[in-house]
């Protein structure tokens, strides 16, 4: 079994944020440290992954409140994403009581706090020392193969609003509907 199959398995075929059993993918969660891709990604539906990938989820507010739903979820990158998510929204009353009744291990706390990429990184740069930026469109530079999955991410392909991680060497970007890592050293930012 391949990554995405085993995290979706282990979420019993529904998304792990809002219960939806529909268009599962799997987002790696950004931050996650020297964890494996499988022990740092949530199963998501398309809606959860299209709200995730807005540069500005603060807007989603609403759609949000099916966190509530995945806030009982016993796996901690359920957990992390979850506390990451409602933090956007701390000043609303249905936040403040969900985050008092959710319960969270200290060591998946440390982890969830640690989702700021610091003024203090190193910049993300594209294979010609060009700056990336969160939201940023690049072009694939050369064919990947890409782990966990049955496909190669071609030469030329389109990127759009990548995400950045805590790694300068790392974007996050969906290629074929899978949201996969990508080494900066094999892409290009378009302009």
């Amino acid at each position: 079994m391949n990554i995405t199959t085993r995290v979706i398995v282990r979420a019993g075929g529904h998304c792990e944020l809002c219960g939806a059993n529909d268009a599962l993918g799997v987002y790696a969660i950004p931050n996650s440290g020297d964890r494996s891709i499988e022990d740092a990604s949530v199963a998501v539906c398309s809606t959860c992954a299209d709200v995730l990938g807005h540069d500005n989820q603060a807007q989603n507010e609403s759609y949000w409140r099916c966190l509530q739903h995945g806030m009982w979820s016993p796996h901690p990158p359920v957990q992390v994403l979850v506390l990451r998510l409602m933090n956007q929204f701390k000043s609303q009353s249905w936040v403040q009581d969900a985050l008092e009744s959710m319960f969270i291990e200290d060591e998946t706390r440390l982890w969830a706090d640690a989702d700021g990429a610091g003024d203090d990184l190193e910049p993300t740069l594209d294979c010609h020392g060009v700056a990336l930026n969160a939201g940023d469109c690049v072009v694939i530079t050369k064919d990947l193969a890409v782990k966990g999955t049955s496909f190669v991410a071609k030469r030329g392909t389109a990127v759009r609003n990548i995400s950045l991680t805590n790694n300068p060497t790392q974007i996050e970007g969906r290629v074929n509907g899978t949201r996969i890592v990508l080494l900066t050293q094999y892409v290009k930012k378009s302009l």
